[in-house]
């Protein structure tokens, strides 16, 4: 009698969640964020010169040796090349004034990335947003380079120019009225430097236009929905509405940038369309309450920390229902 062959042994594996794959790797998508980034950021070192540049490069080093330095630490593998340390760096330097010190710019990616992120456990522990935390440190360390640092648009050319520092249009609106604020926006291109990006400001935050582009590649890759940005958007109007400028709460400020890059990170808000949208009201409302009666022109960066802390509640009350199947026990 022939001899029966034995079945070859299976392999039970027993594995945690998630157990849904997709082709989108954390590395992909953070690469396909700071790639999606890239054109503001070219815009703004175009507008305000060499000194932009320092601050990016300087910003984006240190969040990658402040990466480097944590895994070392704690002894985990080394994460520099997910690009998510590189986006974090990249994103607070888009959010600061380009006449801030480098060392500066430098000290604050690494606060990020250390104090933002590391110390929570790495990518997807952190409660707040990394790229804002540095920010609000920096805020908080420097304050007169922070609030002072604006540069006119293209005032790093060599050509006669009336002032090379200047203030931005919403600090204008706060300081001195709405008249001072149109004043200020109503020289070469006029009220369309506010999309266009020849404005002072941020170094990212001057061209909508750019950050719009970056933000439709995004929806296009399904990396990003439209419930929270569309939500922030939404409540900042919704408060600034009678102000006498919502276009300017709108067009001015870093409203665009916070917006669709950083209250729409993965860790730090909600998982459901429910929870997004009330999140994304609250930035909205919170940027336009700190706008109109804050001691800041500004409002997005705090509003975000804020309704940061609030995801955990958020998902909770807004939580996934699951349906069961016709037949299938409840």
């Amino acid at each position: 009698m022939s001899e029966i062959p034995a079945a070859a042994p299976r392999t039970f594996v027993v594995t945690p969640g998630p157990h849904i794959r997709v082709a989108q790797t954390t590395a992909s998508i953070m690469w396909w964020v700071n790639a999606s980034l890239a054109p503001a950021a070219l815009w703004g070192v175009l507008v305000f010169g060499p000194r932009a540049l320092a601050v990016i490069l300087a910003s984006v080093a240190g969040a990658l040796a402040a990466e480097w330095l944590g895994n070392r630490a704690m002894r985990r593998r080394p994460t520099i090349g997910d690009g998510s340390a590189a986006c974090t760096g990249l994103l607070l330097a888009l959010t600061l004034p380009p006449l801030v010190p480098w060392w500066a710019a430098l000290l604050g990616g690494a606060f990020g990335v250390l104090l933002g992120k590391t110390i929570f456990g790495g990518l997807g522990f952190n409660l707040f947003n990394p790229a804002l935390i540095g920010r609000a440190f920096m805020m908080a360390t420097f304050p007169v380079a922070m609030t002072a640092g604006w540069s006119a648009p293209l005032a790093w050319l060599p050509r006669p120019l009336d002032a090379v520092t200047t203030a931005t249009p919403l600090g204008a609106l706060k300081e001195h009225g709405l008249e001072a604020a149109v004043r200020l926006i109503s020289g070469p291109g006029g009220i369309q430097g506010l999309a266009l990006g020849l404005r002072p400001g941020s170094i990212g935050e001057v061209s909508v236009l750019l950050v719009a582009l970056g933000a439709a590649v995004l929806l296009a890759r399904g990396i990003i929905t439209l419930a929270i940005p569309l939500s922030v958007i939404a409540g900042t109007l919704l408060v600034t509405a009678f102000s006498g400028a919502p276009w300017l709460h709108l067009l001015g400020g870093g409203l665009w940038l916070g917006a669709f890059f950083m209250a729409t990170d993965y860790v730090t808000s909600p998982v459901t369309r429910g929870g997004q949208i009330v999140f994304g009201l609250v930035i909205g409302v919170l940027t336009g309450v700190i706008r109109l009666w804050g001691g800041y022109p500004e409002g997005i960066c705090y509003a975000i920390l804020i309704a940061n802390a609030l995801v955990p509640a958020l998902n909770l009350w807004f939580r996934v229902r699951r349906v069961p199947e016709a037949g299938s026990p409840s």
